[in-house]
């Protein structure tokens, strides 16, 4: 078997492990507010933090396409530097501006992500995509995990500074810097640069009829076979395949309607966007709730413990997920809507009984059950599709998550908005999960009932002798294709 999967992925992971690795990350709040920086709360959470969220969001759509058309390789490169341009500026910058100016370049970094998540699908074969993915993902956990206790430890036992923790990080940054370049520049990508794809003979013997294909799934929704690259074949043709911008937006185009016709798949993705836009914004200000609850001038704080505990627990339930036989086609609404609840009762502690180890444990709790449910939708999203539209269906996801967390961050957090205290902004927070639990236990309930309403008629046409499709089984053509081209 080649190994030439070996190569990039080893440098891949080095590259996702130092970049992870942010002694600082979980003390920024403290620094901040601290005597380096000297900023207020006002000027943190309302007029500093925010940036983030608008330039990821700016960011996105045109470096997705980038990414593509440059091959990944000049953007892991880009996103490499602005982390070390990120923490310079953290290092040596002062005032608001300065550090508006970070946030910005920190965007960059962070909407350049998707290069790493899906170069190594451009320069591997799939029979490899598994092993290389739990490699990349697991290293980059633990990347974040070892960097959070490392700058624990340096604070609580060897009192080292926090500006001592930012340079750390910006030497582990410029560390990160020198894999990107090294890497091998793939001559393909997902939308760009394609060359028109020619169908495959069917095997002697292969049926014709596409139903005979469907997978024996649970709850067969989806009425596109989402696995297949057909469209991209019938637009390449037509618009001569030279992988212009034109041509790729169509495609992008019917993927998406494609992709979001299946019902099943856009239950996950809702979830997904919704949750995502929650996860972001307590994540962005947990440390504002934990400064505000023990102020870390007066206070041994622990928020690298903290961040180390939840990174592992929540990559152990993602682990555990594997091994966990639940029927997601027919209960996953309702799982939801039970995890959602969990997710808002932990803001709503965190928030209303301010004890600080009441506030870490929630914190904890929330972010493993977030990772768990996060793999779960990632899981039944990716199953149905081919790692083109997994790309697409990623992006938007996330994009409309983005949008979402605009729209929260300018009402609710913004100067220019209500620009309220952090605990008001939790109670929100927390309401906001609440809200999420409603709509899925809302679509449970229906979805349950239809079934059972179908299964019933089912029966009593089965008994009078006539023939007629199953619950949500209305796929006239399959999910997974394959690859076999439709007669």
């Amino acid at each position: 078997m080649s190994e030439s999967w070996l190569y990039p992925t080893v440098l891949l992971c080095i590259y996702g492990f130092f970049c992870n690795l942010r002694p600082s990350e979980p003390f920024l709040t403290a620094f901040l507010m601290g005597p380096d920086k000297n900023l207020t709360e006002t000027e943190v959470v309302n007029e500093i933090y925010p940036l983030w969220t608008y330039s990821y969001l700016i960011l996105l759509f045109p470096v997705f396409l980038a990414t593509d058309y440059l091959c990944y390789k000049p953007v892991l490169v880009l996103q490499a530097a602005s982390f070390i341009v990120t923490y310079a500026i953290l290092v040596k910058g002062q005032g608001v501006l300065a550090m508006q100016l970070l946030e910005f370049f920190f965007g960059v970094a962070t909407a350049t992500e998707i290069a790493y998540y899906s170069y190594i699908y451009s320069v591997v074969e799939p029979a490899n995509y598994q092993r290389v993915t739990g490699f990349c993902r697991s290293v980059t956990l633990l990347g974040s995990a070892v960097g959070s206790l490392t700058g624990q430890l340096l604070v609580s036992v060897a009192q080292v500074p926090l500006l001592h923790l930012t340079i750390i990080t910006l030497a582990s940054s410029c560390l990160a810097f020198l894999a990107p370049w090294f890497l091998p520049r793939p001559s393909r990508s997902l939308f760009f640069h394609q060359k028109a794809s020619v169908p495959q003979e069917r095997a002697p013997g292969e049926p014709v009829d596409g139903r005979e294909l469907i997978e024996k799934s649970e709850d067969s929704e989806c009425k596109v076979p989402l696995n297949a690259d057909e469209g991209t074949v019938v637009l390449k043709e037509k618009h001569g395949g030279d992988g212009g911008l034109m041509e790729v937006l169509k495609i992008l185009w019917a993927d998406f309607v494609e992709c979001y016709s299946c019902r099943a798949l856009l239950a996950w993705s809702v979830w997904w966007a919704l949750s995502t836009c929650g996860y972001f914004q307590v994540i962005n200000y947990a440390q504002a709730l934990w400064e505000k609850i023990l102020p870390s001038k007066e206070f041994v704080i622990y928020n690298g413990y903290v961040e180390t505990v939840s990174t592992l627990l929540g990559a152990l339930a993602a682990f555990g997920v594997g091994f966990v036989k639940v029927s997601w086609a027919v209960w996953g609404e309702l799982a939801l809507c039970v995890f959602s609840v969990v997710i808002a009762v932990a803001v709503y502690l965190m928030d209303t009984v301010r004890n600080i180890w009441v506030c870490y444990t929630s914190y904890v709790v929330f972010r493993a059950t977030y990772m768990l449910l996060i793999t779960i939708a990632t899981y039944q999203i990716a199953a149905n599709l081919n790692m083109r539209r997994y790309a697409l269906v990623f992006g938007v996801n996330t994009f409309i998550a983005l949008v979402l967390q605009t729209l929260l961050t300018v009402i609710v957090v913004d100067s220019a908005g209500l620009a309220l205290d952090i605990f008001p902004q939790f109670l929100i927070y927390g309401s906001y999960f609440a809200a999420i639990a409603v709509i899925f236990l809302i679509a449970g309930i229906y979805k349950v009932a239809t079934r059972s309403r179908s299964n019933g008629a089912e029966v009593q046409t089965e008994s009078g002798g006539t023939e007629t499709d199953s619950a949500g089984g209305d796929c006239p053509l399959p999910k997974k294709s394959n690859g076999i081209s439709k007669a």
